[in-house]
């Protein structure tokens, strides 16, 4: 069962005996459709809570934010009446960011807080990228530096001009949002960390364990077969580990 509490939350097996809920939110340049087959994988009493950010898939023609705290401080009200259930959040790459911060803004509100976060990807928020900023660089360099540092580019973004028209934008705008980024320090969370990443991608396991300074409770930490965008090629020990934490 499909249905839409607003535009940005699409919910996926909905039903009234769930037991909990999974809020996911996607990787930069990414959308909702990426986690629609996940119900097939998940335990069937899990409802998942997809967030479409505005600017990608049905939501393509709205202004696409720059910025991770007006983004959150957008979103944190639209979730907030919809825990009333036990729930996580699953954030992949910039989604992981997207995802501590939107704890943070809930807990802020008086909301309910998570049984878990669930980060893929990311480094954890403290640490400092010292490498250069991509977001203003031409097309051509910025697909190059992308494709060296991450893989996984879609080649039709560089090849169809109208794929090109939408993705390029977007991928500018998520890419801006997470290196504008700066972690302002505050109280740790009290929910426990799964923490997960690529085996070959340049995030190294120690900057993914570093998640233990972000939170009271354990952090475990799981590196999978596969570079930054393993889930597009070997998705089946992240879901079976998910399956387990939930």
């Amino acid at each position: 069962m499909k249905s839409r509490p607003n535009a940005w939350i699409t919910i996926l097996n909905q039903r009234p005996d769930a037991r909990c809920r999974l809020f996911c939110l996607p990787y930069a340049g990414g959308g909702a459709s990426m986690f629609r087959t996940w119900p097939s994988h998940l335990p069937p009493d899990v409802e998942l809570w997809l967030i479409q950010l505005p600017g990608r898939e049905e939501r393509f023609r709205e202004p696409r934010f720059t910025r991770v705290e007006p983004l959150v401080d957008a979103l944190a009200p639209l979730v907030a009446p919809y825990l009333d259930k036990p729930f996580s959040v699953f954030g992949y790459s910039m989604g992981g960011l997207i995802g501590f911060e939107l704890i943070r803004a809930l807990r802020t509100r008086g909301s309910a807080l998570p049984t878990r976060l669930f980060v893929t990807a990311r480094q954890a928020p403290q640490l400092i990228e010292t490498r250069p900023s991509l977001y203003q660089l031409p097309d051509e360099q910025l697909f190059e530096e992308l494709d060296r540092r991450y893989g996984g580019i879609p080649s039709e973004a560089l090849k169809n001009p109208e794929i090109r028209s939408v993705f390029v934008p977007l991928l500018r705008a998520d890419i801006e949002m997470i290196e504008t980024y700066r972690y302002q320090p505050g109280e740790p969370l009290d929910c426990p960390i799964s923490v997960f990443g690529g085996q070959t991608d340049r995030i190294t396991r120690d900057e993914l364990a570093a998640w233990q300074e972000m939170t009271t409770r354990e952090v475990e930490v799981q590196q999978f077969a596969g570079g930054h965008f393993f889930i597009n090629t070997n998705p089946a020990p992240l879901l079976s580990a998910l399956s387990r934490d939930l």
